[in-house]
Order: C-alpha cells, then structure tokens, then sequence
C-alpha cells in the first residue's frame, strides 16, 4: 500500500438485537434520537462493575439537565445468569441505566461489535464458581449510534462529565 492510500477503520459499535431488563425486545434503533453511554459487565461483578456504575452515575448527575439527553446501558457479558429479571434488580442501586441482554449469541454479537473481551474463567470465589473478566471501556454514540468518544476505566467522574459536556455541546 502507498503513503497516499488511506486505511478505513471501522469503529466499534453497530447493530444488536437484546431484551431490556423489563423483558421488551430492544435493538439499536431503540435508542436512536439521543446519546447512549454503554458499559459491559455482568451482575455477579464484585469491583469492577459496581465501581464503573457508580462512576458513570456520578458523571451523569454532574451533567445535571444534560444528562437527560443520554440513555445510559448496562449490557451484560453473562446471559446465563443475567436474566432480565436479575438486571432489573441489580440496576436498582444504578437507576439511570437500563440493563441489556439476551441470548449467548445475541450478547456475543454486540460484544464483536464494540469490540469487547469478555471470557468466563474459574473462580472459586463465587457461588457459581466462575467470574467473566472483561474489557472496561465506556462508549459514548451520539444520537445516530456512531461512536463518538470512549472511557477507560482509570478516568475520574468528572473526566468523563467534561468530554460527554464537550460531545453534546459540539
């Protein structure tokens, strides 16, 4: 390839079909019309999860009236035990994020799309026995669902008030 060649890329994200945490069918046209943040994660989560929710939440309440503007997703990388009915209930501590899931081959669907690695491993800590570690990346998709910025999980709430304030007033 020469140097005046461009290389296209195409951006994490794209479309999913899933079940809200109230049992309705969603897909990625659901949300169209205003911003989404999505995180991954799974409900059985011990650190990881709860400390990004509780993080995202405060960036959100830091947004205040402009944090209407962006539906915020939970969706989850253990179909097998995140039921609707499990999001739903853990979400209660979370309430402005909707949960998503679905079957194995819908949530792995939508994990290629965003490009994110989640894997079942062992571990002898949980009742079931094992723990999913995941990617722990925050994306943002402007009202159209293209990618418009990402978090990683080192960033402070206030960080990641700034740029989603900075995304929608641009």
């Amino acid at each position: 390839m020469s140097l005046t060649q461009t290389l296209s890329v195409a951006l994490p994200g794209g479309a999913f079909e899933l079940v809200d945490h109230d049992g309705r069918p969603v897909t990625d046209q659901t949300y169209r019309g205003r911003h989404a943040l999505l995180f991954f994660g799974f409900t059985h989560c011990r650190v990881v999860c709860p400390r990004a929710l509780y993080k995202l939440s405060a960036a959100l309440d830091d947004l205040g009236p402009l944090a209407g503007r962006i539906r915020a997703l939970y969706v989850s990388v253990d179909p097998e035990r995140d039921t609707p009915e499990v999001m739903r209930d853990f979400l209660r501590t979370y309430p402005r994020f909707t949960g998503l899931t679905g079957t194995r081959a819908q949530v792995d669907c939508v994990k290629q799309a965003f490009r994110v690695f989640a894997t079942r491993a062992a571990d002898a800590q949980d009742p079931d026995g094992y723990a999913v570690p995941h990617t722990a990346i925050s994306y943002l998709l402007d009202a159209e669902g293209r990618l418009v910025d990402h978090f990683a999980d080192v960033l402070s709430a206030q960080d990641v008030s700034a740029r989603i304030r900075a995304q929608l007033s641009g």
